[in-house]
């Protein structure tokens, strides 16, 4: 017989012994379903035993909530020594309060400080000067001050000017002479080389009145280090290292001032920086 007749063989035979199978149950290959009471012992086990795996069931099914993690409070409490988790308000970590001695030599510098101070800075040290007028038409200071220091930084002769001009020094010193000089310094001395005077545009006969004669000008000729060292402009803006810090000064004191002239910009200026407040059309003049 070949392989599709005994194919064809076998399922002729499974077809005629279905009616057979299905008709009788004592002969099935699946047991009977048992008919019990309720009184049977080994029906009431059965139960018993379904019931109690039913429950362990949902109890391991059952979801419970994470655990809440730790607060920094928490972790920081259980860090602490036993001595400062015991420790009254005396005995804090936190730092006491400063004493009222301290405070009081705070307030009492600040008011001194207040005191010697003009333009409502009192990082400007020096005294009010009120109007001052000059022998020129044009030249003058409506409401003049006395400056002697800007920023902890001495000025080597007391200088005249208006408070915008003031406002303008101190903030140069303060955000760029004190930075560029503090390696080699600190610096503590600017060497004023001229400030309030009533005077033409470089002294010129018939030029016009100079900055200098209105109050918003000083020259700067050099800088005094901690250590009694003295960089000036004529001389140190020939050789390399202090070349670089005056250019850097310079360059920086554009934009405080309206005006910024170096030994570079003419034969007046070879020894000194001209600063002035004067405002220009096209901005800050710089050379």
């Amino acid at each position: 017989m070949t392989g599709r007749g005994r194919i064809l063989a076998a399922m002729s035979l499974a077809l005629w012994a279905l009616p057979a199978m299905a008709n009788a149950p004592a002969n099935s290959l699946r047991p009977i379903a048992r008919h019990a009471t309720a009184a049977d012992p080994v029906v009431e086990a059965a139960v018993k035993l379904a019931a109690a795996d039913a429950s362990a069931s949902v109890a391991v099914s059952r979801v419970r909530p994470n655990a809440r993690p730790a607060s920094d409070q928490e972790i920081l409490a259980a860090a602490r020594t036993p001595a400062l988790q015991d420790a009254g308000p005396e005995q804090s970590s936190r730092p006491e309060a400063r004493p009222q001695e301290v405070e009081e030599r705070a307030l009492f510098g600040r008011k001194k400080r207040l005191k010697g101070s003009v333009c409502g800075n009192p990082d400007i040290q020096g005294e009010p000067v009120g109007r001052v007028s000059g022998k020129i038409n044009g030249c003058g200071v409506k409401d003049a001050v006395r400056v002697t220091s800007v920023s902890g930084v001495q000025l080597s002769v007391p200088a005249t000017m208006d408070c915008d001009t003031a406002q303008s020094l101190n903030t140069w010193v303060d955000r760029s002479v004190k930075p560029t000089f503090r390696r080699r310094g600190p610096v503590v001395e600017l060497e004023v080389a001229a400030h309030y005077a009533c005077r033409t545009r470089n002294n010129q006969r018939g030029a016009k009145i100079s900055e200098h004669g209105q109050g918003r000008a000083i020259d700067i000729a050099g800088f005094t280090m901690k250590d009694g060292e003295l960089i000036t402009v004529a001389e140190g803006w020939k050789r390399g290292a202090t070349r670089k810090m005056l250019r850097q000064v310079w360059k920086e004191a554009c934009g405080p001032f309206g005006t910024v002239l170096g030994p570079e910009a003419d034969r007046y200026h070879w020894n000194h920086i001209h600063l002035d407040t004067a405002r220009h059309r096209g901005g800050p003049y710089c050379r």
